[in-house]
């Protein structure tokens, strides 16, 4: 109490009750990212999200291990990733940026990256998925304005947004709103994630209004994914057969050298590295599902020498091929891998925006 000019007054007094504490997510709800989507990617690197038709939106927390890598992809839907627990390297293209608790970072749907753990302790995101279509499908004028942070990612594009700017906590709660809303059965329910998720937009527009990117981009780089469509295809009829880059030059009608660059421009990799991921992800598949003998594995997935493909496998997986089998079928033949045990988050901690969570009685 506190007296002023003979008059008694009451100290006003703000109080936060943040929407994460209702939520009272843990670290129980996270899915291994290896398991959760490395089965669905294609030859052509492609993830194919099984989103719910009548609302292709999606929220998943993730765990990311290290010596569990998944290959470098694509998909056709847009992601948001917060990073809430340790830190990760996430590759773009051919660049290589380091995540901190509290990052944001933004991906279109035409650049191959993939998250990395090198750390002993899993990193923990919270991964937003939205087909595009469900925006464009407006069709009124400033539909495709909302779609413009992930349309120009060009090669000096920021995906990262850094904790400091605020912007990644303010993200994070209509995730979370986006999330309590799913599976959105009702037409209520669709109509407020669509709103959440033009909020999230909206707030990333603003941010990225500085950037000068063009929508040009994203339709080069479509351009350039579609002239390596014959050679994914390729890859995955005939991926037992011995496939060289003079090969692969010519199914996309180019010279050797201009092939090689080309490729490692789109795809952030080299053939060859990627050829050899893909070999080994088919590989890991065999193991896990069937009883083939190492030796017949090998031929099937492409590796005329086994030791050669042992050298492979341990370098991109972290084990033996031997090892790999055993760990994901266990010593009563279950053919799924176990997550360590962890301790929860506590998502109350996280600090929230100031005008989302101010109340004052």
């Amino acid at each position: 109490m506190r007296k002023t000019a003979g008059k008694t007054r009451k100290r006003t007094v703000r109080r936060t009750q943040p929407t994460l504490r209702r939520e009272r997510m843990r670290v129980e709800s996270c899915k291994e990212q290896f398991s959760l989507v490395e089965p669905q990617i294609n030859s052509e690197g492609v993830h194919v999200w099984p989103f719910d038709l009548s609302c292709p939106v999606d929220v998943q927390f993730l765990a990311v291990y290290g010596q569990q890598n998944i290959r470098m992809n694509r998909h056709e839907y847009f992601e948001v990733l917060y990073l809430f627990k340790g830190s990760t390297y996430c590759h773009i293209q051919d660049k290589l940026l380091l995540l901190r608790e509290g990052d944001l970072v933004v991906i279109g749907s035409t650049l191959y990256h993939r998250l990395e753990s090198r750390t002993a302790t899993p990193a923990m995101l919270a991964a937003l998925f939205f087909d595009p279509e469900l925006i464009r499908s407006d069709g009124g004028r400033d539909s495709m304005e909302y779609l413009t942070p992930f349309m120009r990612q060009g090669p000096d594009f920021p995906h990262v947004i850094c904790t400091g700017t605020g912007l990644p906590s303010q993200v994070l709660e209509f995730m979370l709103r986006i999330r309590s809303e799913l599976p959105a059965s009702s037409p209520r329910s669709r109509l407020t994630v669509k709103t959440y998720l033009k909020t999230i937009l909206v707030l990333l527009m603003n941010h990225y209004a500085p950037y000068t990117g063009t929508v040009d981009t994203f339709e080069r780089q479509q351009r350039a994914l579609d002239r390596l469509v014959p050679l994914f295809n390729y890859i995955r009829d005939n991926c037992e057969n011995k496939i060289l880059v003079r090969d692969a030059a010519q199914l996309c009608k180019m010279s050797k050298s201009h092939f090689m660059g080309f490729f490692k421009q789109v795809t952030g990799v080299s053939f060859m590295k990627y050829l050899n991921r893909y070999r080994v992800e088919r590989s890991q598949a065999l193991l896990a599902n069937t009883e083939e003998s190492m030796a017949n594995i090998c031929q099937e997935v492409g590796f005329c020498d086994q030791s050669y493909f042992g050298t492979v496998f341990h370098k991109l997986v972290g084990v033996t091929p031997a090892a790999y089998r055993r760990r994901v079928q266990g010593k009563n033949g279950a053919s799924r891998m176990q997550m360590d045990h962890t301790a929860p988050v506590n998502f109350e901690k996280i600090a929230m925006p100031r005008y989302l969570d101010d109340k004052t009685p």
